[in-house]
C-alpha cells in the first residue's frame, strides 16, 4: 500500500513538471523569444511608470545646494527661509540662496528635525528628542519615548509637540516641557481607527493650516486627519500606481504643506513629488520619476547600492518653493511653480 502511494505521488509530480515544461515551450514559441521564462512573465517591472505626462508637471527645477553630507537624512525650513539639513551627526544651516551659515554638532545621527516658532531646533535621535538653540547649544534632552522606538517625524505647534514612532506605530503628543499628554492613532475600532501600518521606517506628520494634525498612514496609502485629542476626523488617498494614487508597500513617505494650504507628497519605489489640494485631490506633479532616474530612481543601474533604497524628503518655504532632499545625490534640489 505504501509503495503504490509513493508511486502515485511521484507520478503526479512528474506530470506537473511535464505540463509546466510544455507551457513554457508553447509560450516561448508563441512569443518567438527563446530566452523568455515563466519567471519573466511575472516580473515586477515599473519602468513604464517612470515617464510622467508633461502636461501634469507644473514645477521646474531651478538649482541645487550641495550638502556635502555623506548620509543626509532630513530637511526642515524655518519661518525666515533658512534651510536645515541633518546628517553625519550634524545639522548644516543654509540661507535661501544656498550659502552655508553655520553648523551644529549632534550627539548622534538625526532621524528627523523641525524648527519651532521661537527658532528652537527639535531633533530626533533614534528614541528621544534633543532641543538646540540657534547658537548650537543643547538646551534640553528628553527621555526616551519608548524602548526600541524610532522617531521618524516631529512637529511643534504652540505648546504641542507631536512625535511619530515608526516601531510603536503611534503618535505621541507632548507639551514643550516634555510631558506626555496623550497617544494618537492606536487601533480603536469603536472610534473607527484602524491603526497605522508602517512596513518601513517612513512615518510622517504635520499640523496643517487649519490647526489639525495630518498623519501619513503609509501602509494604507492615506493621509489621516486627527484633532489633538486623537479623534479621527477624515482621511484621503488611494492605492494605485496611477499618478493620482500611492503605490508600493508604503507611500507617501514624507509630506509638507504649502503656504496656500495645499499638500506636497513624495514617494519611494517610483520616486515622485506631487501636489494635492486641501481636500486631498490630486492637482499636479512637482517632479516625476524621471527626475530621479540617476539617484534614487528605479533606473538606478546598481540595484544593490544602498542609495537605491533611500527615500526623498521635502520641505517648503514661505514663497512656496519646494526643496527636495535627494540623499543619493547628496543635494537639496529646488523647484518652483512654472506659473
Amino acid at each position: 500500500m505504501k509503495t503504490s502511494k509513493i508511486n502515485m505521488t511521484i507520478g503526479i509530480i512528474l506530470a506537473i513538471a511535464i505540463i509546466s515544461a510544455v507551457v513554457a515551450i508553447l509560450y516561448n514559441a508563441r512569443t518567438g523569444d527563446k530566452k523568455t521564462t515563466i519567471g519573466d512573465v511575472f516580473k515586477y517591472d515599473l519602468t513604464e511608470f517612470a515617464k510622467t505626462d508633461p502636461n501634469l508637471i507644473k514645477y521646474k527645477e531651478i538649482g541645487k545646494i550641495k550638502t556635502n553630507l555623506q548620509n543626509a537624512s532630513a530637511i526642515a525650513i524655518d519661518s525666515e527661509n533658512r534651510i536645515y539639513v541633518a546628517g553625519d551627526k550634524l545639522i548644516r544651516i543654509f540661507n535661501d540662496k544656498g550659502d552655508k551659515l553655520s553648523e551644529i554638532k549632534l550627539s548622534d545621527n538625526a532621524t528627523c528635525l523641525t524648527i519651532a516658532d521661537n527658532r528652537n531646533i527639535y531633533v530626533a535621535v533614534k528614541d528621544h528628542i534633543e532641543i538646540y538653540n540657534q547658537q548650537g547649544r543643547q538646551i534640553s534632552k528628553w527621555n526616551s519615548i519608548g524602548e526600541n522606538a524610532v522617531i521618524t517625524s516631529v512637529a511643534v505647534y504652540n505648546d504641542n509637540v507631536f512625535i511619530a514612532d515608526a516601531v510603536g506605530k503611534i503618535v505621541q503628543r507632548y507639551n514643550t516641557k516634555g510631558e506626555l499628554k496623550n497617544v494618537i492613532g492606536k487601533r480603536n475600532p469603536d472610534k473607527g481607527i484602524s491603526g497605522f501600518i508602517i512596513p518601513s521606517p517612513y512615518f510622517d506628520l504635520l499640523v496643517a493650516n487649519d490647526g489639525l494634525l495630518r498623519v501619513v498612514n503609509p501602509g494604507n496609502h492615506k493621509i489621516e486627519t486627527y484633532n489633538f485629542d486623537g479623534d479621527l476626523i477624515s482621511s484621503w488617498g488611494e492605492t494605485s500606481i496611477d499618478i493620482k494614487g500611492f503605490s508600493g508597500c508604503c507611500n507617501p513617505v514624507n509630506i509638507a504643506i504649502l503656504p496656500n494650504g495645499k499638500f506636497v507628497t513624495c514617494e519611494k519605489g517610483v520616486p515622485r513629488v506631487k501636489i494635492y489640494n486641501e481636500k486631498g485631490e490630486f492637482e499636479s506633479v512637482v517632479a516625476g520619476a524621471e527626475s530621479f532616474a540617476n539617484t534614487v530612481g528605479i533606473h538606478n543601474p546598481n540595484l544593490c547600492n544602498e542609495d537605491s533604497t533611500k527615500a526623498l524628503d521635502i520641505a517648503v518655504d514661505s514663497r512656496g518653493r519646494v526643496f527636495v532632499l535627494d540623499p543619493a545625490e547628496k543635494t537639496i534640489r529646488i523647484f518652483i511653480s512654472k506659473s
